[in-house]
């Protein structure tokens, strides 16, 4: 029977792990992931869980123990925050380019300089382009499912790529909320056990990132490349079976509040996602015609579905919690690939980008009501003044 529990996002990763039954855990402390793994090393001390729980030397040393293990047969965790997300970056391209599934949880924090605890999505936002799947919960609950529904899309034999399940430290990470537990046995039925195709077998031997001609790169980027493009299909149908086995209702890459006669909307994701929606809802009553599109997955990047679901708005704010310095739009990232997204829709809404919450600062509901104001401006105007605004940090002119 299913239990209702009052978790952190950290715990609700924790008992995610747990039920999916991993088999090699890795750890190494940073904050605000640590909080994960603390939980884990409990489970596996009192025999909740039969695991090898190992300490790294370190983020590259944690990568490499789990990717060792994940070739070998087994379900695999790591995670990490931060400057230990980036520390581990020599990692990633032959988790992917190897195919094997492995999960990594991230509680974001921002980078340094300076030493900021703070939550920021610039951390793991930094390996997009790497092959894995990347995504991000609101709440811990959704942290809980992400992980589940992640390591079935991944360890499916159609996709076979590792997945980053992202929740905003502290905000997520260690404020607790309402966490509904399965039972073990729907678990089960679910997630079945963990099985590659191409384990490190001496009955079986293969060659695991060899060295290879230039000719043969290609060969096996284009593979990477095409698990993406398959990806999205296995995401829907995995939601889709996800849903009607726990009983939630979550949309496969997008989400939509308040959208149906909306002229400007809110596009965001993450912890504060949360605010915005009631900073809709306010602004509504105000008789203000707004609406919010939370997106769910970065990658694989969802293009038809934010095109549809953008496309009916005038105006649109893009929130972002991450940077690209002297990237195209000049803020964020988002920005880039919801333009992307847009480029083929006749009727274009107006775009721009609201930089917000960087550094773990708050995002309290007026700043969601100066983001509609400009908003609403644009669209008297029918321009946007700027590409990106600072916000707390500028005035409109």
């Amino acid at each position: 029977m299913a239990r209702e529990l009052m978790l952190s996002g950290c715990a609700a990763a924790a008992q995610a792990a747990k039920l999916a039954q991993v088999e090699v855990i890795c750890s190494y402390p940073i904050r605000p992931y640590s909080a994960i793994m603390m939980e884990l090393a409990k489970m596996v001390a009192n025999g909740e869980l039969d695991a090898e729980f190992i300490h790294g030397e370190g983020e590259h040393a944690q990568l490499s123990v789990v990717l060792g293990a994940a070739a070998a047969g087994a379900r695999a965790l790591t995670g990490s925050s931060g400057v230990g997300v980036t520390y581990a970056f020599e990692t990633y391209s032959p988790i992917a380019g190897g195919r094997i599934p492995l999960q990594m949880m991230i509680a974001d924090r921002a980078l340094d300089p300076p030493g900021d605890f703070g939550s920021e999505h610039t951390d793991a936002m930094s390996t997009r382009d790497q092959g894995w799947l990347l995504g991000w919960a609101e709440t811990p609950q959704e942290i809980f499912d992400n992980s589940l529904i992640n390591y079935r899309v991944g360890e499916d034999h159609r996709v076979l790529l590792p997945q980053m399940v992202c929740q905003d430290g502290y905000f997520v990470s260690h404020i607790p909320g309402k966490v509904v537990i399965p039972d073990q046995s729907q678990v089960d039925e679910f997630l079945p056990p963990y099985e590659l195709p191409h384990p490190l077998d001496p009955k079986r031997p293969v060659s695991h990132g060899p060295q290879i001609r230039p000719d043969q790169g290609t060969v096996m980027d284009m593979q990477r490349a095409q698990a993406m493009l398959d990806a999205p299909a296995v995401i829907a149908e995995v939601i889709d079976e996800y849903n009607r086995t726990f009983g939630r209702n979550y949309s496969p890459f997008v989400e939509e509040y308040m959208t149906d006669d909306a002229e400007i909307g809110l596009f965001i994701m993450g912890a504060h996602t949360m605010t915005a929606r009631h900073a809709v809802r306010h602004l509504r009553e105000q008789g203000v015609k707004i609406g919010l599109v939370k997106l769910r997955f970065v990658r694989p990047w969802p293009t038809q579905e934010v095109a549809q679901a953008l496309s009916k708005f005038k105006a649109v704010g893009v929130v972002e919690t991450s940077t690209s310095y002297g990237g195209a739009m000049r803020g964020g990232n988002l920005l880039h690939e919801v333009r992307a997204s847009l480029y083929e829709v006749a009727q274009r809404p107006l775009t721009t980008s609201f930089m917000a919450g960087l550094g773990g600062e708050m995002v309290p509901l007026k700043d969601f009501y100066y983001m509609a104001d400009i908003l609403s401006k644009a669209v008297k105007d029918g321009k946007t003044k700027k590409t990106v605004y600072w916000v707390g940090f500028e005035a409109e002119d």
